[in-house]
């Protein structure tokens, strides 16, 4: 995905702004397994998916636990860094080779003192971050494994195709074995 498809899904810039904000975004890739972003470490910037798949994930002694699944045209930030300058508690893996664009959030908080479009872009991509926080936690607390995973499959059916089951069951909280059962029921 392009970084003006990115960059217009969030909040429409006028060109000139864009264009300010653009020269300040850099192209990177890295391979799959690559750790992106360390729990309990400052992350000074923000990546934009141009391709592939990442997982966020927090460890516990026993197991890691995916939270998060990230695709193509998506944001990857560490709201705690990008907003506090604090280190951050999740851990992103890349699930496939990835290619990102690269926003050092210095970089961006400067722009949003010299242009009011850019800081509304901000704005508007810190209440998107937020409202997707929000619906995880809800689905987490209210919803079924089930729901969940029907969610799953009519939001972003490639990750069924892209990720390992793994990580699906732990996404949703349960086992492989009840993965698989659900999986069962869905094909009835």
């Amino acid at each position: 995905m392009e970084i003006d498809q990115i960059l217009d899904r969030i909040y429409l810039l006028p060109e000139i702004s864009k264009i300010k904000l653009k020269q300040y975004i850099t192209e990177v890739s890295y391979p799959k397994n690559f750790c992106l972003m360390e729990a309990e470490k400052v992350i000074p910037h923000i990546y934009f998916l141009k391709k592939g798949i990442v997982r966020a994930y927090a460890s516990t002694e026993d197991r890691d636990i995916t939270f998060w699944f990230g695709n193509e045209g998506e944001p990857v930030v560490s709201m705690k860094s990008y907003v506090e300058y604090n280190p951050g508690y999740e851990n992103i893996e890349l699930l496939e080779n990835c290619e990102f664009y690269k926003l050092e959030t210095e970089h961006l908080k400067k722009l949003f003192n010299e242009d009011i479009h850019i800081a509304n872009w901000g704005r508007k991509f810190a209440e998107r971050e937020l409202v997707k926080t929000e619906e995880l936690i809800i689905s987490r607390q209210y919803k079924t494994a089930l729901e969940r995973y029907k969610d799953l499959v009519k939001n972003k059916p490639d990750l069924l195709r892209r990720v390992q089951l793994g990580h699906i069951a732990s996404y949703l909280g349960i086992s492989q074995v009840s993965l698989s059962r659900i999986r069962a029921e869905i094909k009835l």
